[in-house]
């Protein structure tokens, strides 16, 4: 029976590896073993972050809404409730943005709702 010689496969498991530490700091772009470590964490917090950045969005977008809102004499849980009573469905990524770069048209959508 022959004997596998791996050298080939081998390598272009670590040179696919070390491609993605591209742009990494130190030695963790060269080194195959601190690559592999850094990939994992950088993987691991890639996919965390892409669900926290959601979260994060929406905590930024309702602070806009609520500093609004009080500039119109209402709090934020005021104001969206009296939304969802009369039935208007802007989500709060619209209602920060028209809060933001549209104040006029916001303090219209506060005074329907009041």
């Amino acid at each position: 029976m022959v004997r596998v010689k791996r050298g080939k496969s081998a390598r272009k498991r670590r040179k696919r590896l070390i491609k993605h530490a591209k742009g990494f700091r130190w030695g963790r772009k060269s080194k195959y073993r601190a690559a592999k470590e850094a990939l994992l964490h950088a993987w691991t917090h890639a996919y965390r972050d892409r669900r926290a950045k959601k979260r994060d969005f929406r905590r930024l977008w309702q602070t806009q809404i609520s500093a609004a809102c009080r500039q119109q004499g209402l709090s934020y849980s005021r104001f969206i409730n009296a939304l969802k009573k009369n039935k208007i469905e802007l989500d709060r990524k619209i209602l920060a943005d028209l809060a933001k770069n549209h104040p006029q048209i916001f303090a219209k959508i506060v005074e329907k709702v009041k």
